[in-house]
């Protein structure tokens, strides 16, 4: 079922992951889904985002953007009911003790494969009853980059629309330290967030569409000093998970500041890259003063919270950018995460960048 015209605003998504805090992109996107004119390209998610994106996708391919919303609805109102902390596949007998800091404290002391020897995943019921992978592979309306972490070389692997299981998913979704690794043909995987988080370089070197917005959930920056245990280990595990996309996007700078274009015009994916408009929507401001457990506590308080922080920032995004998709970036991703310490640091807002491209065609006219 195609169900975006011509004269669609289309759109690339990348999607964080963050456990129950995925509640916020849940938000962003059901209000993005009501807008008319914007429509998805490809879909790009990790851990609690690759749930989002498959539910998203499947949504579309049984009922377009009503579907989408419904889908979306439904797979979290599960995920409250289910009370499976992180979109994780704990041990039934465990769901109590993820309600205090026992479960948070679990992982450091115990092997999932001791105190769950049987890898019992509640999760995979959830998903096996709302997601029908047969027909998401079967529609191509829209195309999905679902990133986990092949265990042994610690690199990612990008599971596509045509090739996706609820196995990729849960790859996606495994947190070695409370989950068994995920086997496919024969490879072990672990969270994705550990190698892309989301996944941006391929995306936007693959899609044919020109506009990317990332929704993230983890602020880009907490300039407090952890100072207990707990809070150290928190911020251990966002600084470890922060890297692959601090790495993307320093490679995405560095193209984009390639300011003769020699590069570029000996890459065609480069050019693409530097040529790509990116928008982004951030849950930083309301989830830095959440614990680093309440990723673990999807209570139904708490993601109702941040379902409506999402739909509020979207709304607000909306409003201000709806007209600059397809015509130019609206944030500069090398300012915003690189700071003062990005390679080719004169490159300062998108303005620059696109003064600087036009200079660079001109230039490369008269060679």
């Amino acid at each position: 079922m195609f169900w975006f015209g011509r004269k669609s605003r289309r759109l690339n998504l990348a999607l964080q992951g963050g456990g129950a805090h995925g509640a916020f992109t849940w938000g962003v996107l059901d209000r993005l889904l009501e807008e008319p004119s914007i429509k998805f390209g490809w879909l790009s998610g990790t851990s609690a985002g690759a749930i989002n994106a498959t539910a998203l996708a499947a949504g579309l391919a049984e009922d377009g953007p009503a579907g989408a919303r419904a889908k979306l609805r439904a797979v979290w109102e599960a995920v409250i009911e289910a009370g499976s902390p992180e979109l994780l596949r704990f041990n039934p007998f465990l769901l109590g003790l993820s309600r205090s800091q026992t479960m948070s404290q679990l992982g450091s002391m115990f092997s999932p494969y001791e105190f769950n020897p049987m890898g019992l995943d509640p999760l995979r019921t959830l998903i096996e009853a709302h997601i029908d992978f047969a027909k998401l592979r079967a529609v191509p309306d829209v195309d999905l980059l679902i990133a986990a972490t092949d265990l042994a070389t610690g690199r990612a692997r990008l599971f596509r629309r045509h090739e996706l299981t609820i196995e990729a998913v849960l790859a996606s979704t495994c947190l070695p330290q409370l989950q068994h690794a995920v086997v496919i043909e024969g490879r072990a995987y672990w969270d994705g967030g550990f190698s892309a988080n989301p996944d941006v370089l391929n995306l936007v070197r693959e899609s044919p569409v020109g506009d990317t917005m990332l929704v993230l959930l983890n602020p880009i920056e907490k300039p407090e000093r952890p100072r207990t245990a707990r809070d150290i280990a928190a911020e251990v595990n966002r600084v470890t998970f922060s890297q692959p996309l601090l790495r993307d996007i320093a490679e995405i700078t560095a193209i984009r500041g390639d300011r003769l274009g020699f590069f570029q015009r000996r890459n065609i994916r480069a050019e693409r890259i530097a040529r790509h408009r990116f928008h982004m929507i951030e849950a930083g401001d309301h989830t830095a003063t959440l614990g680093a457990e309440t990723k673990m506590r999807p209570d139904r308080g708490l993601l109702m919270m941040l379902h409506k922080a999402g739909r509020d920032e979207a709304h607000r995004w909306i409003e201000r950018n709806l007209a600059s998709i397809g015509r130019r970036s609206t944030v500069d991703l090398g300012a915003r995460f690189l700071g003062p310490l990005q390679p080719l640091s004169g490159i300062e807002t998108t303005d620059e960048i696109d003064r600087q491209q036009s200079e660079a065609e001109e230039l490369a006219g008269k060679l």
